[in-house]
């Protein structure tokens, strides 16, 4: 039973491992923040917003494979609108590619879409995997955001992969009765197991639930250390969030 496919690398050695979660959270969703309001024309600044994210992934010794495997999963959104690109015409130039036409506008709409979710999934890919997520979540509540949140994902977190393994015995029960989904009609099985999987999953909440309160939970968590952000924390912090901060705003005075 695996359970760290969301904080798979967090326990390498690095200087991004090494910093306190409340300072990447900050660099990063500064950078998050600057590169999805920055016009999609002006498109210097999102090189800056590039480079800040390769040299911190650089830093932080996460394999190159990994990093390219997680940003995989933005593709189906952008084909989406790769698809539609040839319908957006609303006034300037068209590209001629054969069998369809292509305006500046369109593919302005791609470039904007494509650049955006790449840089804004490489920063969250590199904040899940350099921070362990129990240390993630404590930095969370340290910055002050609601407890609702953060108790809903950690208990995501923790039962997630059980409800992954309950999922993957299922289907080996299935594939053990000579199960062979060769007609379309064969997807009513599938359908069963997800709603069984459902209803287990509804019955092991309620009973973790009964559990936890009769023992006096109240929705947060015991914290035996409290972690104290350093000098290279602020460097860091104030240096990322100042270079993209710089980079949106070259573009209001531009």
């Amino acid at each position: 039973m695996k359970h760290d496919f969301i904080d798979r690398y967090a326990r390498l050695e690095s200087p991004v491992h090494a910093l306190d979660p409340r300072a990447k959270t900050i660099a990063l969703f500064v950078i998050i923040i600057a590169c999805v309001t920055t016009p999609p024309q002006d498109w210097w600044p999102f090189a800056i917003y590039g480079a800040l994210v390769l040299i911190i992934a650089n830093a932080s010794k996460l394999p190159t494979s990994y990093l390219l495997t997680r940003v995989l999963v933005v593709l189906p959104f952008l084909l989406v609108v790769a698809v539609f690109v040839p319908f957006m015409h609303e006034g300037g130039p068209t590209f001629d590619l054969g069998l369809f036409s292509v305006s500046r506008d369109g593919l302005l709409v791609l470039w904007n879409v494509t650049v955006k979710a790449i840089i804004s999934v490489v920063c969250l890919i590199i904040l899940s995997s350099t921070t362990p997520f129990s240390d993630l979540m404590r930095g969370f509540e340290r910055l002050h955001v609601p407890h609702f949140f953060t108790t809903v994902a950690a208990f995501m977190y923790r039962y997630v992969f059980i409800i992954v393994d309950e999922a993957e015995r299922m289907k080996r029960a299935r594939d053990s009765r000579n199960f062979r989904a060769r007609w379309l009609w064969h997807a009513r099985v599938i359908g069963y197991m997800i709603a069984s999987l459902f209803m287990r999953s509804q019955e092991r909440a309620e009973r973790v639930y009964q559990a936890m309160s009769a023992r006096g939970f109240d929705g947060t968590y015991p914290r035996w250390t409290e972690s104290k952000m350093f000098a290279a924390d602020y460097v860091f912090m104030f240096a990322v969030a100042a270079t993209a901060i710089a980079g949106r705003l070259a573009v209001l005075w531009t």
